[in-house]
């Protein structure tokens, strides 16, 4: 149970996503001071007591990134200094998440960086929805957990479908594991995109693997960004003879005019639907048409609950009633 011991707080980045959360957790976030000075400096300071209590800070780390992920870092400074017994971060969307290695000479692998910044803050257990790749959870110091809202974003996308002539389609082979965890757990065919990227946002497929004509296909993704993954994907199964394309994305970042394209796809009958989960709060002010947004607060209270040092479960658990 969320007891007075535990304390909710919610910033920027993630200000209605924690209010959501609290709900399902019959509490309050916690009083919690942002200012930004003239320069452009950030602080952040709890109004109310927090010693020897089980902290959980909410924050996507989404646009404006580095202002984010510095807030982050000064909350949780501020807590450890404040006495807090346990920082839990939850980070719905983790920015730098697909700097994670050097694909070429002299580049930083900056989501390590970011992951230690966190530790050193004073963080002592990280949870972060659908990060780009697992192995970030080694970046860490600390306990990690990597959870996914694909079960959330199927549930929706399935409500009220018949599953007969589905596909699941994996937009790349990044994405292939993902795709056949969903395929398995629901008993569907599965094809594969040949994708490659000839320069950063800019990708080309070329060819399908897999079985995609007369087919009702959905697409599954961690992230669309400036949506030319997604969008060269719709295409590609379309000119395959796919009857409907249904895209669904853990985080809606939406660069670049993103929706703007994803608005003429729909409008040209390439997409059908498209189906977001709420961990970026800027999703409610997209201006899409078919676009529906997969609430996940419920599903992040539940890990919330786990976590509390009054309480004890398994998140595999809450993974097996979210599926059903």
């Amino acid at each position: 149970m969320f007891t007075d011991k535990n304390i909710l707080v919610g910033l920027s980045g993630s200000q209605e996503l924690t209010k959501l959360i609290a709900k399902h957790l019959k509490t309050t976030p916690a009083k919690t001071l942002i200012k930004h000075f003239a320069d452009g400096e950030t602080m952040v300071k709890p109004e109310v007591p927090v010693r020897n209590k089980n902290v959980f800070i909410v924050q996507a780390t989404s646009k404006p990134v580095n202002e984010n992920i510095m807030e982050l870092l000064i909350a949780i400074d501020a807590f450890r200094r404040a006495s807090a017994k346990a920082i839990n971060v939850i980070i719905p969307y983790y920015g730098y998440a697909r700097q994670d290695r050097k694909t070429l000479g002299r580049e930083p692998i900056t989501s390590k960086l970011v992951a230690d910044l966190i530790v050193k803050a004073g963080a002592t257990r990280v949870c972060i929805v659908d990060v780009h790749a697992e192995q970030i959870q080694g970046f860490f110091e600390i306990p990690v957990d990597t959870i996914s809202a694909s079960y959330m974003l199927m549930g929706s996308i399935l409500k009220g479908k018949s599953k007969k002539n589905t596909v699941v389609v994996s937009p790349d082979y990044g994405g292939v594991k993902r795709a056949r965890r969903i395929s398995v757990e629901y008993n569907l065919p599965m094809a594969i995109l040949d994708k490659r990227r000839p320069k950063p946002n800019v990708a080309e497929i070329t060819n399908v693997l897999g079985d995609v004509k007369n087919k009702d296909c959905i697409i599954l993704d961690d992230i669309i960004d400036t949506g030319g993954t997604i969008l060269a994907a719709c295409n590609i199964l379309k000119k395959k003879g796919a009857r409907n394309v249904i895209v669904g994305a853990s985080h809606g970042v939406f660069s670049n005019a993103a929706s703007n394209k994803f608005q003429q796809a729909i409008k040209k009958k390439i997409i059908e639907h498209i189906y977001i989960s709420n961990t970026i709060d800027n999703v409610y002010n997209l201006k899409i048409k078919k676009l529906e947004i997969v609430d996940i607060s419920k599903f992040l209270a539940e890990i919330i609950q786990v976590y509390t040092l009054s309480s004890c479960g398994s998140i595999s658990k809450i993974y097996s009633k979210t599926k059903h």
